[in-house]
C-alpha cells in the first residue's frame, strides 16, 4: 500500500518548525509495510489544503495528515478533509465529556472553541488523544483510508503507536523488523567492499548502509509476520557481516558510542575522566547524557587555553611552547597529568584546531615562537590512558566546528572503547 504525508501548518513552511514528524511517520509506516512515496507540505489555507488532499487521494492509498487540528480557526483541516470526501461532521458526546476532562484536570477554564474538537466526519474511527483536547480519526472511503492526527509530537506520536499501528498491522498481516548497525573507524566504501558480496546477494533482509556524521550505519531490514520471525532471519545477516567488520562494529541495537563506552566501563568498574580543549565540555556532555554513568564518572576538565592547560592540569609551558597546544607531546601530557590529579583508571584528552580557519596556536608566553608551524582546521590530538598504557592518534577532520567536534568526541570513545576490548 502506498501512503503519503500530508502536513498542515503554515509555520512549517515558513521555517519556524521542523517537520519531524514525517521522518517518525515514514519510519513506523515502513516498519508496518506501507510504502510511503511522497511528503507534501500545505499552509492553513483551505483551499490549497483541499487541493494537496485531493492530489494525495489521486496517487496513494492511505493519507496521513498532521496538524491544523486544534481549536482555533486557523484550523481547519478536518472541517476542509471531511467537505472534500463528502462527509458530515458529527458531535461525539464521549470525546466532548473527555475534552471537558481535560481542562478540569489540568485546572485549565475550556473555551467555547474547543468544542469544535468534539465534531469528527461521520462513521470514522476515533484515534483517542490521552495527551491534549484534539482526538484523531480514520475516515475510510471508496478504497482510500485518510488519518487525521494532530500536530504536536507529544500528541500525535502516542496516538500512532496506540491505535494507527495496531490498525495497519491488521490490515497488513505483516511486520518490518530490523537491526541498526553501528560502525566507526572504517569509511564508507572500505566497509561496503567488506560486505559487498552480502549486499549483491540480498533479497529478504535487505542490508542499507549510510553514513551519518562520522559513522556508517547498516540498517539490516527483514519483511515477515512477527518479530520472532523477523530475528531469526536478521540475525545470520548480522552474523555474517560481524565477521567481516570485526571490532569496528559496536553495535547492533543502534546505540550510540557514548552508551556502548558507558555500558562497558561501568560493567569493568573502571573510572574515568576528560580533559577537553577544541571540544568545549562536548565529551562529558556525551558522556554524562548517558544514564548510570556517575558509578564512573569522576571528573571533567575544560582547559580551552594555554593558561588553563597549565594552571587546571599542570601541563609544561615547556611543552606548549615546544611542541604547541596542538600537538601529540600536550595531548600526551594533558592525560597524564589528568590522571594524576584524579587518580581515575581511564582518562581522555582532546586538543586541536575546530577551525574554519587556520591559525598559529597560542602560547603561554608574550612571544610566539617562529618556529611553531601554522596548524591546519580539523588537526586533533587525542590521547587515553588506561591502566597504564597511553595511546595517541592524530586526526585530520573536515566539516564545520560542530562536526570537527562531534568527530573528535566519537574517536576519543572509540580509542577507548578498544583499548578495553
Amino acid at each position: 500500500m502506498v501512503a503519503e504525508i500530508l502536513a498542515v501548518g503554515t509555520e512549517l513552511l515558513i521555517g519556524q518548525i521542523t517537520n519531524t514528524n514525517a521522518q517518525y511517520l515514514s519510519k513506523r509506516l515502513n516498519d508496518v509495510g506501507v510504502s510511503v512515496y511522497y511528503h507534501s507540505v500545505v499552509g492553513d489555507n483551505p483551499v490549497r489544503l483541499k487541493e494537496s488532499l485531493k492530489t494525495a487521494l489521486s496517487r496513494a492509498d492511505i493519507v496521513i495528515s498532521t496538524g491544523g487540528m486544534g481549536p482555533t480557526q486557523d484550523d481547519l483541516t478536518k472541517e476542509t478533509v471531511a467537505e472534500t470526501m463528502g462527509l458530515k461532521l458529527v458531535l461525539h458526546p464521549e470525546i466532548y465529556q473527555d475534552i471537558k476532562a481535560f481542562f478540569e484536570r489540568v485546572n485549565r477554564k475550556m473555551m467555547d472553541s474547543n468544542a469544535k474538537q468534539a465534531y469528527i466526519p461521520e462513521n470514522s474511527i476515533i484515534v483517542p488523544n490521552n495527551n491534549g483536547t484534539a482526538p484523531g480519526c480514520i475516515i475510510e472511503k471508496d478504497g482510500k483510508i485518510v488519518i487525521l492526527l494532530p500536530g504536536p509530537p507529544k500528541e500525535m506520536i502516542p496516538m500512532f503507536e496506540e491505535t494507527v499501528f495496531p490498525y495497519f498491522e491488521k490490515m497488513t498481516g505483516q511486520t518490518i523488523g530490523s537491526k541498526m548497525l553501528k560502525v566507526f573507524g572504517v569509511g564508507e566504501s572500505e566497509m561496503e567492499m567488506k560486505i559487498i558480496d552480502l549486499i549483491k546477494a540480498q533479497s529478504n533482509p535487505t542490508i542499507a548502509p549510510y553514513v551519518n556524521m562520522g559513522e556508517v550505519v547498516v540498517r539490516v531490514t527483514a519483511r515477515c509476520r512477527d518479530a520472532n520471525e523477523a530475528e531469526s532471519m536478521i540475525c545470520p545477516v548480522i552474523d555474517k557481516i560481524r565477521e567481516r567488520l570485526g571490532t569496528d562494529l559496536y553495535s547492533i541495537n543502534g546505540e550510540t558510542m557514548e552508551e556502548v563506552v558507558v555500558r562497558l566501563i561501568i560493567e569493568k568498574n573502571i573510572s574515568i575522566s576528560v580533559a577537553e580543549s577544541c571540544t568545549g565540555g562536548m565529551l562529558a556532555a556525551k558522556l554524562v547524557n548517558v544514564p548510570g554513568v556517575s558509578k564512573v564518572f569522576e571528573k571533567g576538565f575544560i582547559t580551552y587555553s594555554n593558561s588553563a592547560k597549565i594552571d587546571m592540569l599542570g601541563v609544561s609551558p615547556d611543552t606548549l611552547e615546544t611542541y604547541g597546544a596542538v600537538s601529540r607531546e600536550t595531548a600526551i601530557e594533558m592525560v597524564n597529568c589528568l590522571i594524576k590529579k584524579t587518580g581515575t583508571r581511564a582518562g581522555i584528552s582532546i586538543t586541536g584546531m575546530a577551525g574554519p580557519n587556520n591559525m598559529t596556536d597560542p602560547v603561554p608566553c608574550s612571544t610566539a615562537l617562529s618556529h611553531i608551524p601554522d596548524k591546519p582546521a580539523g588537526l586533533v590530538y587525542i590521547a587515553v590512558y588506561l591502566d597504564g598504557k597511553t595511546e595517541c592518534i592524530e586526526l585530520k577532520l573536515n566539516g564545520d566546528r560542530e562536526r570537527v567536534r562531534h568527530v573528535a568526541c566519537l574517536n576519543a570513545l572509540n580509542l577507548l572503547r578498544k583499548m578495553m576490548i
